[in-house]
């Protein structure tokens, strides 16, 4: 599986992917998270499922671009392209794969912003092809190993945190998701995007550059399991057996 959470906020964009690729028992670091630039603007691409089938959407894509004279302007039609492609792929491909006993379960969440947007956009797109907008009530997507990270997101982040925030939040949110998955692991690319900027920042974290962070988070995890208020507690321990005679 993979581990893609793309965030939005007030002030951009945080775009966060793991690299591992698991294959029976190989194990290789492959990039899950693209970042593109289209006319004056830029945008990211994030994928999980099906490598095969990732590699093929994006082939296409990029062929698709080298015979694309005039670049878009929304970045809406930028996951309609993808949205194309997907079912392209699908119709290609899923028959062939469901026969082997394989899924054709890829996601994609692109973001960025393109001249004519008036402001940074976060998209999911599911298997089918369809696609929603990420906007300020759910300000997040995770794509890939999602239900161990989200428990952390849900609990604090907010549209108007700032993007430091959004990206610790985010590192949190992966590494709960990579103690717990086995398919998920460093190191992990991350993209942001500051609000009209109309450029990304990439960068790649490896193990060593964030453990004392998530030592610090694992570590003041227990301290606050035992200070929590535990008056409640006692009932519980000096109840009484409910099969037991009164």
């Amino acid at each position: 599986m993979s581990f893609c959470l793309g965030i939005k906020v007030r002030d951009g964009l945080v775009a966060i992917a793991d690299t591992r690729i698991t294959t029976g028992s190989e194990r290789i670091t492959a990039r899950k998270l693209n970042v593109y630039s289209e006319g004056t603007g830029t945008f990211f691409v994030m994928t999980s499922g099906l490598r095969s089938v990732r590699d093929k959407i994006l082939t296409y894509f990029a062929e698709q671009r080298g015979n694309t004279e005039s670049p878009s302007d929304r970045l809406f039609k930028i996951v309609n392209r993808f949205s194309d492609l997907m079912r392209q792929v699908a119709e290609e491909d899923k028959a062939y794969l469901e026969d082997s006993g394989l899924q054709f379960n890829s996601h994609l969440i692109i973001g960025g912003q393109l001249s004519g947007d008036a402001e940074h956009k976060l998209y999911l797109m599911y298997p089918q092809g369809n696609w929603i907008e990420v906007g300020e009530g759910s300000p997040y997507q995770i794509i890939g190993t999602s239900s161990y990270g989200k428990p952390v997101i849900d609990r604090v982040l907010t549209f108007e945190d700032s993007m430091h925030d959004a990206l610790k939040v985010g590192v949190l949110s992966f590494d709960s998701t990579r103690i717990s998955a086995a398919d998920v692991g460093f190191p992990i690319d991350v993209a942001l995007y500051h609000r009209g900027s109309f450029e990304m920042i990439q960068h790649r974290f490896e193990l060593s550059d964030l453990n004392e962070a998530t030592q610090w988070w694992q570590d003041t995890l227990r301290v606050a399991l035992h200070d929590l208020p535990d008056s409640w507690i006692q009932d519980a321990f000096h109840a009484q057996d409910p099969g037991s005679a009164p």
